[in-house]
């Protein structure tokens, strides 16, 4: 990996010369250089109240499904700006870059044309809408030249996905030219985007070809600039926009412009700082890299929408809005690299959203930036919430978090225990987190979340002095994890049932899932299912059983939360290694292909884009968690390793969500299987900030003789662990509670 990507390591702040170019402030920051065969696809600049999303090229292209070609270009939630921008310089168009850099915030893309070396570099400043678009570019020859610049944009103003739903409707662009600027306003909405440099420029049409979707408008600004004799020369671009008034996107062009260099500084110095939060020092440095700009990555899905909330998106292109299971999983890792104010504000958002949406402690799966709820949601979202905030509260030590929260947190057990518990057996019925058409019965995953909520709760409970309603809740967990462990095991396939249901349910998703392994090519699935089948209805049965159909990924959460028993778990653990590649683990065991089991072969990807068949993140980090939880730290690394493998595969510096170059390119819950394994499991941490109480209990991989973690937030106090094989780890700390060494 490391022969196509360079990284600097660089933590030092970066000079307070302000009157630099961005050109030159990048030059001090880590960054990976991309590979050439990836150069049309993918790459985002982000910024909390704006991103960039356009490929590596330096194109802007149509891309994304969820609005149809429209989720690339620049956006301002709830609305977007542009489809994108073209720049010619020496009458070149630049629309081939030959390289690209990824940096922890800012990126950059390097073209030539006959005369000149050119490197444009963008970047998004914190709390504005609006970025920096900068060219430098350097003089080949030994005479003076002038060049003519072209700069051209192609507005988009429109609403976010669901806008129609709160009164946000798309009409044409206009635009005019003003002070220098091309000022861009949807016709019928106060939707402004406004497009300018430092230097003076005339207006111009729209010479360079852009097709693109929407009712956007190419406007052009036209430059000359001097170049002398191997010298160079920067030109600053600015976007800004607002989806409320033209004085606030003036107000932010200005800032742009005056205070460009400034605004990256202060930038980098606040993610650089995040990055000296849970610092490690391990042997692997391939996942080491990965871990750190995992760090970066997180803070960039940031999402701030004045008026609607705050918290980290689950994704891009297709998904920068809200979701509940990817808030309660990328929490989980946030918390514990020291991302405390982001982990704080996401919480709070899904639970002011939920409790508008359903006022009954349901919590919700999807909402988008303007606000509109999605889907209300699943089933495991309502019980993961619960494990979230107590998990939360032991880093944090913060007891108004229970008391804000364990009201919607029992009415939520009420609803999964009450309103969708019809046989009273324990076991909520309806959709987890497998989108399988007909799968909504009694689901595995539901079931071992509910189980992990109510422990969680009677905990909460305790501290906030309700014991009768902790006792209950103690017992109810007790009794579930037995039931689980009897009722969804299934001894003849060595795992957990993906789910519980009667017999009639059960052979119409056998059927079901016979077109799809059959549609897929999978014989072995085939003769399975059909084995399945033909046992069920020889042996018919009018109780609910269990059934292991699609070999689903969430059969291993009873493995991730610690509900299965050790000798179950021990079989389970070795059958989802059939389910792996060299990538990860399969997200529906029935599409896994000839390099299941092994990580031997080369990857070769499918020509048109499909969840079926994939191996996705977040079902791997919860191997190497599920590992970890029965003593196998070996193999929990082998599962890390399996995701570094998609690290900067595609993206430099980044993780796609399905391994490893389909579906979103940044995905908020990799730091998940990066950050729990790793901060909380190998290197043992286990706070009670609340008790100002840390157990460090290291479960190290064998060929970890030596590593360390440095800065760890936990309440008030910043602990560092070292450990050396063979010797009692050393802890150090800023405050003086108990450590508790095992």
């Amino acid at each position: 990996m490391l022969s196509f990507r360079k990284l600097f390591i660089a933590f030092l702040i970066l000079p307070n010369v302000f009157a630099q170019g961005i050109t030159d402030l990048v030059k001090n920051l880590p960054h990976i250089l991309g590979k050439e065969s990836y150069l049309a696809s993918p790459f985002a600049t982000t910024g909390n109240r704006l991103y960039l999303v356009g490929h590596q090229n330096g194109q802007f292209p149509d891309l994304g499904w969820h609005i149809t070609g429209e989720m690339g270009g620049i956006w301002a939630h709830p609305i977007k700006l542009l489809d994108g921008f073209i720049v010619s310089i020496d009458g070149q168009d630049l629309t081939q870059a030959e390289s690209f850099t990824n940096f922890p915030i800012a990126n950059q893309h390097h073209y030539q044309t006959k005369n000149f070396r050119i490197q444009r570099t963008q970047f998004v400043p914190d709390g504005l809408t609006g970025c920096v678009v900068e060219f430098e570019i350097e003089n080949k020859s030994t005479q003076t030249i002038t060049t003519p610049i072209v700069f051209q944009a192609k507005s988009d103003l429109r609403p976010t996905w669901l806008g129609e739903r709160t009164n946000m409707h798309d009409h044409a662009d206009h635009a005019v030219f003003e002070n220098k600027q091309w000022i861009f306003k949807d016709q019928k909405n106060p939707w402004f985007a406004i497009v300018g440099a430092n230097e003076a420029g005339i207006p111009g049409a729209a010479p360079i070809p852009f097709n693109s979707a929407g009712n956007g408008i190419a406007k052009s600004i036209n430059y000359t600039l001097e170049i002398p004799a191997a010298g160079k020369k920067t030109i600053q671009f600015y976007i800004a926009g607002s989806a409320t008034s033209k004085a606030l996107a003036l107000k932010t062009y200005e800032k742009l412009q005056q205070n460009a260099a400034k605004l990256f500084q202060q930038k980098w110095s606040r993610v650089n700082g995040l990055a000296q939060k849970s610092k490690i020092n391990i042997p692997d440095k391939n996942i080491q890299e990965a871990y750190t700009w995992l760090q970066y990555n997180t803070d960039g899905l940031t999402r701030d929408v004045p008026g609607i909330s705050r918290g980290i998106s689950a994704g891009l292109p297709d998904y920068p809005w809200w979701f509940g299971t990817d808030s309660e999983y990328a929490l989980q890792g946030a918390i514990a690299i020291g991302q405390k104010e982001l982990t704080l504000s996401s919480m709070d958002l899904i639970h002011r959203l939920s409790q508008k949406a359903n006022q009954n402690g349901r919590v919700i799966h999807e909402v988008s930036t303007n606000g509109a709820v999605f889907n209300p949601g699943n089933l495991n979202e309502t019980a993961q919430f619960a494990s979230l905030v107590w998990k939360v509260f032991q880093w944090t030590g913060d007891k108004k978090l229970l008391k804000t929260y364990f009201p919607t947190i029992k009415k939520g057990l009420n609803w999964l225990l009450g309103e969708n518990d019809k046989d009273h057996n324990g076991f909520p019925d309806g959709s987890g987190m497998m989108e399988i058409q007909g799968l909504h019965s009694e689901m595995i995953d539901v079931a071992s979340y509910t189980q992990k909520a109510l422990q969680d709760a009677a905990e909460m409970a305790k501290i906030l002095g309700e014991n009768k309603q902790s006792d209950a809740y103690a017992t109810q967990a007790k009794q579930l994890k037995m039931q689980i462990n009897e009722r969804f095991w299934n001894a003849d396939f060595g795992s957990y049932a993906d789910f519980r249901s009667k017999d009639p349910e059960a052979l119409e998703l056998i059927k079901q899932a016979i077109v799809r392994a059959d549609t897929l090519h999978k014989p072995w699935a085939v003769a399975e299912l059909k084995q399945t089948g033909k046992y069920i209805t020889e042996h018919p049965s009018d109780q609910a059983r269990p059934f292991v159909v699609h070999h689903n990924w969430v059969v291993n959460t009873p493995l991730e939360l610690g509900v299965a028993d050790s000798a179950k778990a021990t079989k389970a653990l070795e059958t989802a290694k059939k389910f792996t590649n060299p990538f990860g683990l399969f997200v529906t065991g029935i599409d896994r292909d000839a390099s299941a089991g092994t990580d031997a072969g080369a990857y070769k990807a499918p020509k048109i884009f499909t969840y079926t068949g994939a191996v996705m993140t977040l079902p791997t980090g919860v191997m190497a968690v599920a590992e970890n939880n029965y003593g196998r730290p070996d193999q929990a690394l082998d599962y890390i390793q399996k995701l570094t493998r998609s690290f900067s595969y595609a993206l430099p510096g980044s993780m796609y969500e399905v391994s490893p170059d389909f579906g979103m390119f940044t995905q908020a819950w990799n730091v998940f299987g990066f950050a729990v394994p790793i901060v909380e499991q190998f290197f043992g941490i286990q706070p009670r900030a609340d008790l100002r109480e840390i157990t460090i209990a290291p479960r190290m991989p064998s060929t970890w003789k030596e590593a360390h973690i440095e800065n760890v937030e936990i309440g008030d106090n910043r602990i560092n662990v070292y450990y050396k094989h063979g010797e009692k780890p050393r802890v150090t700390q800023s405050k003086n509670w108990k450590i508790i060494l095992k």
